[in-house]
Parts: structure tokens; C-alpha cells; sequence
């Protein structure tokens, strides 16, 4: 699987102008599944964003994680972080997950993020989504729990 996080000062998700998800200080990510993830991918995930040392210690140093600073997880379903931009002007998007597997996949990063954490909330999968967010530093990182486990 692959995410993109943010860490962020607030973030929501609207979808046809009505808030559906919403946080205060934590992580905003978007998230996407690719043809062979599995359970495993997704469980693998939520273990990382759970327990990633982005946020500052008293001294500014990246050394506390999620759970420790008690912030907020927005988790948004995003299939084009999947992208084949190599050639031509328009993306391919072969590399992400069929629609049927890629919900069923952020369905359950949603479940285990709700099992493990709280506060969480998330986007709509495949709607339209307009997502607002103030990153934090700014703090951008890209994961992914595919061969080489992240970049």
C-alpha cells in the first residue's frame, strides 16, 4: 500500500459541501492500494502511521509519535498516488488496485486505525472529494509496505 502523510496544525474532507471528516493536530493521509496488497499491507500500514516520530519533542526534534502527542488521523482514499506518469500527458493508473479491492483494503486501514487510535476520521471512497489542510513544518512523507517497505 501506498501513503502520502502530512503532518498538520487541522485537516477535514468535504464531500458535496458537508464535512465528513475532521481533526485538530495530528496526520492527514492519503491513501491508496495497489493490485497485490493484502490484509497484511493494510495492517502493516496502520502499525507505521501509528508509530512514526514526526511530531516535536521540547527541543523541536522529531521524536514523538501520534499516540504520544494524542493527535488526530484523517485517513483519505486516493488511487492516483498510484500514478504511471513515465510517458505521454496523461497518468495511468494500472498500478493502483481494481475499485472492488482498493475499498475493501481502505476499509479496513479504517477499521484497524479505529481499533488502535482515536481519534480517527476519514474521507469518502470514490467521491469527490474536496480535502483542506494546514501541514505542519510542513512535514510531507511517502510510505509504502511494498517491497523495499518505504522510501
Amino acid at each position: 500500500m501506498l501513503a502520502l502523510l502530512q503532518r498538520v496544525t487541522h485537516a477535514r474532507v468535504e464531500v458535496g459541501g458537508c464535512v465528513v471528516g475532521a481533526i485538530e493536530r495530528g496526520l492527514m493521509v492519503l491513501v491508496c492500494a495497489e493490485p497485490d496488497d493484502t490484509e497484511a499491507d493494510a495492517s502493516r500500514l496502520v502499525d507505521r502511521l501509528l508509530v512514526l516520530r514526526v511530531f516535536g519533542d521540547a527541543e523541536g526534534k522529531m521524536n514523538l509519535d501520534l499516540r504520544t502527542v494524542g493527535g488526530g488521523l484523517l485517513l483519505v482514499p486516493q488511487f492516483t498516488l498510484a500514478a504511471d506518469t513515465r510517458k505521454g500527458t496523461r497518468p495511468g493508473f494500472s498500478h493502483a488496485a481494481p475499485p472492488e479491492t482498493g475499498r475493501r483494503l481502505f476499509d479496513r486501514v479504517l477499521a484497524l486505525a479505529r481499533e488502535r487510535h482515536s481519534p480517527v476520521a476519514a474521507g469518502e471512497f470514490g467521491a469527490h472529494m474536496a480535502v483542506t489542510l494546514t501541514n505542519d513544518g510542513p512535514v510531507t512523507l511517502w510510505l509504502s509496505t511494498g517491497p523495499g517497505g518505504g522510501r
